[in-house]
Parts: C-alpha cells; sequence; structure tokens
C-alpha cells in the first residue's frame, strides 16, 4: 500500500513544479527580503500603515456623519407601521387599529441649529486638518529614521573597514614587539585600539537594527528588507525662523476645534429662550378586524386619515438648558486656551530648534574640516612611506615613518569621516524638525514625490 502510493507520488507532475517553485523561492529569498526603496515610497506605505492616520480618517468619517446629521435635521425624516391586533378586541381601548401609519417630520425654523451646522462644519476641518497632521509627523518619523539608516549603514561600512585596518596594526605591532622593536604595551594599544573599534561596529549594528524595526513597524514590511537608496533623499530646505512662515497643521486643528466649540456654546446659549418651529403630519389606515371601535364613538371611524402642522416650542423655564449653555461655554473657553498654548509651544519649539541649529551648523563644518586635515594627512604619511621622509641622519632630523603609522592614520581619516557623517546626521534630523514647525512639510513631501 505504501509502495503504490509512493507511485502515484511520483507520476504526479505537480509535485515537481511545487518543489521546484519552493527552491526558486529560497534560492532568491535573500534578493527578495533586501531591496533598495526610496525614501518616498517608505513615506507612503507609512503613511498608508499608519495607525495614527487611521483613526485621524476614522475622526473624519464621524465628522462627516456630525455635520450631515446637523442638517438633516431641516429634511423630513418618514416612518412606518402598523397596529393590526391579535386578539379581538373587548372593551374600549381607546386607541385606532390601523393597518398602516406613516408620519413625517421635520425641523423648519431653529435659530441654534444653524450654530450647531457651523459648529458641525467647522469639525470637520478641525478633522481634516488632524488628518493631514498626521500624515506630516508619520512622513516626518518615516524620513528621520530612513536617513539615519542610511547613515548608519555608511558608517558600517567605515567601521569594518577601520576593523580591517586595526587588524594590520595589530600583526604589524606583534611583529615589531617580537623583534623588539616596540614595547609590548604598543602591542596591547593596537589591541584594545582592534576592540574599541569592535565595539563600536557592534554599536553600530545595533543601532541598524533598532531603525530597521522601526521602519518595518511604520511601512509594515518585514524587517531588514529596506535598504536605504542615499539618491533617493532630497536636499532639505535650509529655511530660516524670520523667513516666511505657514500654519503648523496642529495649530490650525486647535484653532478650528476652538471655534466649533463656540459656535456650539452660542447654539447653546440660544436654545433656552429662542423659539423653534417644527412641521410634522401623519397618515392613518384604520381597520375594524377583530375590533368594534364605532360602537364607541358617535360617527364612523374612517378608513383614510391625515392630519399635519406646525408644532411651535418656547422655552420658559428650563435651567437644565441654562446649565448646559454654561458647560458648553467652558468647552469652548478651554479650547481656545488650549490653542493659544499650543501656539506659544510651538513658538518656543522653534527658537529652540533655531538655535541647535545653528551650533549643529557649525560643528557639522567642524567635523567635515577635520575629516579633510585627516585626509590630508593620510595623504602626507603615504607619501613619506612610499618616498621617505628625506630628512637625513642629522641629529634634528625626523625618524623615518614605520608601518603602523599608515594603519593609525588610516584609521583616525575614517573616524574622522563616521563623525562628520553623524553631524550630517544631527543637522537633517534638526532641520527636518525645524520645516515641520514652520509649517512647510508639505514643500519636503513635494519634493520627495519629485525626486
Amino acid at each position: 500500500m505504501i509502495e503504490s502510493f509512493y507511485v502515484k507520488k511520483k507520476q504526479n507532475p505537480r509535485g515537481a513544479w511545487a518543489l521546484l517553485c519552493v527552491g526558486l523561492m529560497l534560492a532568491f529569498l535573500p534578493t527578495l527580503l533586501s531591496a533598495q526603496v526610496s525614501l518616498g515610497t517608505v513615506v507612503d506605505l507609512a503613511q498608508r500603515n499608519s495607525s495614527a492616520v487611521k483613526l485621524a480618517e476614522a475622526d473624519v468619517q464621524k465628522a462627516q456623519a456630525a455635520l450631515a446629521q446637523t442638517q438633516d435635521a431641516f429634511i423630513p425624516s418618514l416612518a412606518f407601521g402598523s397596529g393590526l391586533p391579535a386578539f379581538p378586541t373587548v372593551g374600549f381601548s381607546g386607541g385606532v387599529p390601523s393597518i398602516l401609519t406613516g408620519t413625517a417630520q421635520s425641523m423648519v425654523f431653529s435659530l441654534p441649529q444653524k450654530h450647531y451646522m457651523d459648529a458641525a462644519h467647522s469639525g470637520l476641518k478641525a478633522a481634516n486638518l488632524n488628518l493631514k497632521d498626521a500624515c506630516e509627523q508619520v512622513a516626518l518619523d518615516a524620513s528621520s529614521a530612513y536617513i539615519e539608516l542610511d547613515t548608519v549603514d555608511r558608517e558600517l561600512d567605515v567601521a569594518h573597514q577601520q576593523e580591517v585596518f586595526a587588524d594590520k596594526l595589530v600583526s604589524i605591532e606583534q611583529e615589531r614587539s617580537e623583534a623588539g622593536v616596540d614595547p609590548l604595551s604598543d602591542q596591547l594599544q593596537a589591541q584594545l585600539t582592534a576592540a574599541e573599534l569592535r565595539l563600536k561596529r557592534l554599536h553600530l549594528e545595533t543601532r541598524a537594527g533598532t531603525l530597521s524595526k522601526q521602519l518595518s513597524t511604520l511601512t509594515g514590511l518585514p524587517v531588514g528588507s529596506i535598504t536605504p537608496d542615499h539618491s533617493s533623499i532630497p536636499e532639505i530646505p535650509q529655511i530660516k525662523a524670520d523667513g516666511e512662515r505657514g500654519k503648523l497643521t496642529s495649530i490650525e486643528s486647535a484653532e478650528m476645534v476652538a471655534h466649533s466649540k463656540q459656535q456650539a456654546a452660542k447654539g447653546d446659549s440660544l436654545a433656552w429662550y429662542l423659539p423653534q418651529i417644527s412641521f410634522a403630519a401623519q397618515y392613518l389606515r384604520s381597520t375594524k378586524l377583530l375590533n368594534d371601535a364605532d360602537y364607541y364613538y358617535l360617527h364612523s371611524i374612517p378608513t383614510t386619515n391625515f392630519s399635519s402642522g406646525f408644532s411651535i416650542q418656547l422655552p420658559i423655564f428650563d435651567l437644565g438648558l441654562r446649565a448646559k449653555a454654561k458647560e458648553s461655554a467652558a468647552d469652548a473657553l478651554r479650547a481656545r486656551v488650549e490653542a493659544e498654548q499650543a501656539q506659544r509651544q510651538n513658538e518656543i519649539q522653534i527658537a529652540s530648534l533655531t538655535g541647535s541649529l545653528r551650533e549643529l551648523d557649525t560643528l557639522a563644518e567642524i567635523a567635515s574640516l577635520k575629516q579633510q586635515i585627516a585626509e590630508q594627512q593620510l595623504q602626507s604619511v603615504l607619501a613619506q612611506l612610499d618616498l621617505g621622509n628625506g630628512t637625513g641622519s642629522g641629529p634634528n632630523a625626523q625618524p623615518q615613518l614605520s608601518p603602523k603609522a599608515e594603519q593609525l592614520a588610516r584609521i583616525d581619516e575614517r573616524q574622522k569621516l563616521q563623525d562628520a557623517l553623524d553631524a550630517t546626521l544631527d543637522l537633517s534630523k534638526t532641520r527636518l524638525n525645524l520645516l515641520r514647525a514652520l509649517g512647510h512639510m508639505q514643500d519636503w513631501l513635494q519634493e520627495l514625490h519629485t525626486k
């Protein structure tokens, strides 16, 4: 029985194709799992996958429904029903059994409702602005993580080069120590340098792993599947706080929320003393099935009945509406204060980012100059090793450089390059934050889509 089953499996061509497909997938799995993804693609995926954006979209839908609810108060609502008797009626019930009942009612005039509509309209604007702000924040987070991962990857390449130079330095010092040219302390110092560089490389790998996980969480892609494309990162505009400003979407949203609550409070303040006019109509199709309702009335109940009219309600004494008006006024005041507080906090953030930007700009310039100096020193060391220092053998002559000088110069030049990359990263992230604080994040997003 087992043999026959084996023969059937062997004759099935689908199994061979399935095994072939699995083999091809396993062969190309490393390529599929890691590929260069542009910054614009990462930002788009992050905005689509973001929980904050989805919550903001739900708030927009809720605000749209709230606006429609306030507007639909002036549109007649229709309802149909039936009151057929289940058993024969005994005695006088006071109601008219009906086959079909239809009612229509709507609001005709209400000044408070007009303010409620304005409040709902402002609430919808606030929800849309909040959605835009959520998208901008996600774009900022994704851009910062992407740029940092790109920098860390470049620093990792430099760190690997440093480890190679450090290993050569350890070999050189070991040979010189065994030959009695250098003391053992120089060999130990070289080993210490190699260990410190190895620790630094491990630290960079940890940072890269954390950033990969962060981008995976933002975009929904598998961990480690995003390889940054440096050419897809546009230059960050060098804007200043005293230049042209845009309106920060979070502040605009807070101001719209405050305006919405002010309109609702105004509507509540009018509701407790202004009249409200409503329209209502009713159709009744009565039945004499299982009842003798006509026996209790002077005239027979007609089969078809219709009535309509206007209802005018004028509040005379209603402390509940008055208390609600006071509550709404307090909510409006709180919303206004929160909007002003958000504006002040944004001004403080702009001042702080502007000060940090000046310092980081200078630090980046210093790091770049140090890297250039280290590169020139490396070229000088290489030239002296190739041609000799040419100073002769007099008492004041400089000693001939040893091979370890080359490795030390190379390690130092790579270290200065890492410092320059770190300084540039801090400068870029601060510029992005200032860009958002000044309300110019849309300029950055447009630059991403045109890159």
